[in-house]
């Protein structure tokens, strides 16, 4: 009790401590991703954070998922497990599946998913330029999936150079060994970037021996992740780009918590490609944007030792998206800008599975992309008022139809005053949405009679920030309420259970962020507290429980940053996860215990061109799960070098 008194009166006084410059200090900062075209964060209530480049250079050892893990408000379930392991975002508490994952802006899925989450272990951290955190609903912008935010993945880009050429190899603990080549720059009117990453690991036993004996398999990674964008300047005013990603890796698994398996084979592979273009008429710009992205899972169990349920299974998933949208972003007055757009959206899957157990075999019903499919249309509008004296205002508003649900209207409301250009007033009131998966409305465990509606959210947020000099505070209280929840109801009939809506889920919270920059030291604090509750008829009465299972209710993260010397930095960070629940079934949930974890981060600069860094991570060697059943990673350390020519 005393060592958590402690580490929230450090988050209270001595405020965030991050060894590279946090977004929130910095409001003269330009995002796109609150209203889709650049604006200043001074000049948006909405709540923004970015990881830039100086923090991803800083954090060279990490996986992207690792990153997002230590931000306000966010937890990566997974990030510290063995690698290939399920990265389930939660944001503010919402479940899986109600954070939309952008890449360059674009929403990205997998079509085949239970929740259509994008599997974020097909992002190469080293292929990534920056990343913009939005939070609160933005289904008004970004239609499905944005119920508890966004966050926008941006790819990096070429260098002003001709010819830039960048390498990075590394090596540490579990046999891990990651290496990646890049070629980039600007050739006349031509902007391009080529990039290859390798990673690979001989890895721990997924799941955790009850008896504390490390007699399990291991459970290896190997990636390969291959990134291109090309950028045309075709004149002033019209400009094209075209960029291709593929990424593929083949992971083990093991066979359920505690569980060990010493073969079962995962491989997925991730295929993205589009094409896109801008074009200025007047004080206008004109933006069109069309991608095609596809996920294919493949999963063998074939097992020689005949233990547990099923001796035997396959599954074969492939999911398969369309996305095309033309917005224009109109600059009305200095102070008036009007977003006006329109975007389609089409989602189709294979899928099939079959397996051998103690019940004899079995094999679901066939599902391709001849039935399997749904299409969506939205239209939208917003207008931003901004720096008026001091106020700022965005309200718009989004209708969506779709050929197999109820169409959907949702809006957003975001007024923002400052106060002698250092204390800023902010709220939001906003709904949004989620679609149902195709899985939910297709596979054998679709609703008996009639069809899923969806998730339907409103949210509030309101917060003061004060920035002024090298200090930065944010404090902001939202709250969400969501209906039409989609749940799984079991049954007494095969197959035992169906996506239904059914329930109302609420959740609220309390997040404070802090930092001070003294120059040779830089100090980051953030603090989360969580609640959620769902309410569900239970005969003739509503009953309510606490429901966020795997999202603790406290989290805390502080780190400092020293610099040592000119071209010697150094970090040191610890985080708190507080306790969590774990859902069981046919049983009372199960209590995780909370734990902290130490790291240390460390770079130097050989020259201009030659970095090397090293990252200790868990120091103390806590034993903890983030998963029940499953390891984490105990102490381990990564070191390499980055080029650069």
């Amino acid at each position: 009790m005393e060592k958590k008194f402690f580490i929230v009166a450090a988050v209270l006084l001595s405020s965030h401590l991050y060894a590279q410059k946090d977004s929130t200090k910095n409001l003269d900062e330009v995002v796109v991703t609150a209203t889709k075209f650049p604006i200043k964060q001074s000049l948006t209530g909405k709540v923004v954070t970015v990881i830039d480049q100086q923090q991803l250079q800083g954090n060279s050892g990490k996986s992207l998922t690792e990153l997002l893990n230590t931000q306000t408000g966010i937890i990566v379930n997974g990030s510290s497990n063995v690698l290939g392991t399920n990265q389930d975002v939660y944001a503010r508490g919402a479940a899986a599946g109600k954070t939309l994952i952008l890449l360059d802006g674009v929403p990205v899925y997998d079509a085949s998913g239970i929740s259509g989450a994008f599997d974020l272990n097909m992002i190469s951290v080293d292929q990534v330029e920056r990343v913009e955190i939005l939070k609160g609903s933005q289904s008004t912008l970004y239609g499905s999936d944005a119920i508890a935010g966004v966050i926008n993945i941006i790819s990096k880009k070429g260098d002003a150079k001709k010819i830039n050429a960048t390498a990075n190899l590394a090596g540490g603990s579990y046999n891990t060994f990651k290496g990646g080549v890049g070629l980039n720059g600007t050739v006349k009117n031509t902007n391009y970037n080529i990039q290859y990453t390798k990673l690979y690991s001989k890895g721990f036993s997924a799941a955790q021996h009850q008896n504390g004996v490390n007699d399990f398999d291991k459970d290896g990674f190997d990636e390969n992740a291959f990134r291109a964008n090309i950028n045309q300047k075709i004149n002033n005013k019209f400009s094209i780009r075209v960029n291709a990603q593929f990424s593929s890796y083949k992971t083990d698994a093991d066979e359920g918590p505690a569980k060990d398996d010493v073969d079962y084979v995962i491989k997925n592979k991730n295929a993205f490609a589009g094409i896109g273009a801008d074009y200025t008429i007047g004080k206008s710009i004109l933006h069109f944007n069309y991608n095609y992205n596809t996920t294919n899972r493949f999963y063998l169990n074939d097992s020689s030792i005949k233990q547990g349920f099923s001796y035997y299974s396959k599954g074969a998933y492939t999911g398969k998206s369309h996305f095309a949208e033309l917005y224009s972003n109109i600059a009305v007055t200095k102070n008036i800008d009007v977003l006006v757009g329109a975007d389609y959206r089409n989602q189709l899957s294979d899928q099939s599975y079959s397996s051998v157990s103690i019940y004899g075999p079995y094999s679901s019903p066939i599902l391709n992309d001849d039935s399997t499919k749904v299409n969506q249309f939205g239209a939208y509008t917003s207008i931003v008022v901004k720096d008026i004296k001091g106020f700022n205002v965005e309200l718009g508003g989004r209708y969506n139809n779709f050929n197999k649900y109820d169409n959907v209207f949702t809006f957003s409301f975001n007024p923002s005053y400052v106060i002698n250009n250092s204390i800023k007033i902010f709220g939001n009131i906003s709904s949004g949405f989620k679609a149902p998966s195709l899985y939910q409305v297709y596979s054998d465990y679709r609703i008996p009679a009639g069809e899923l509606s969806p998730e339907k959210s409103l949210s509030f947020e309101g917060g003061v920030q004060y920035y002024k000099n090298n200090v930065n505070l944010r404090v902001v209280y939202f709250s969400r309420n969501i209906t039409d929840n989609i749940v799984f109801v079991n049954s007494n009939n095969p197959p035992y259970g169906y996506y239904a809506n059914a329930d109302k889920q609420k959740d609220k919270g309390l997040e404070l962020e802090a930092s001070i920059d003294f120059g040779k030291v830089t100090l980051n604090a953030n603090y989360v507290n969580l609640d959620g509750k769902i309410k569900t008829r239970s005969g003739v009465k509503d009953t309510s429980f606490f429901n966020l299972y795997r999202r603790p209710r406290q989290t805390i993260n502080l780190n400092v940053g020293i610099e040592l010397c000119k071209k010697w930095n150094m970090n040191i960070s610890v985080q708190s996860i507080g306790k969590r629940y774990e859902a069981l079934y046919n049983a009372a949930p199960n209590e995780m215990p909370a734990y902290y974890v130490w790291n240390l981060y460390s770079t130097y600069s050989i020259t201009q061109n030659i970095k090397t860094f090293i990252d200790l991570k868990n120091i103390t060697d806590e034993k903890y799960s983030e998963v029940r059943g499953y390891n984490s990673r105990r102490f381990n350390f990564i070191a390499g070098v980055n080029l650069s020519f």
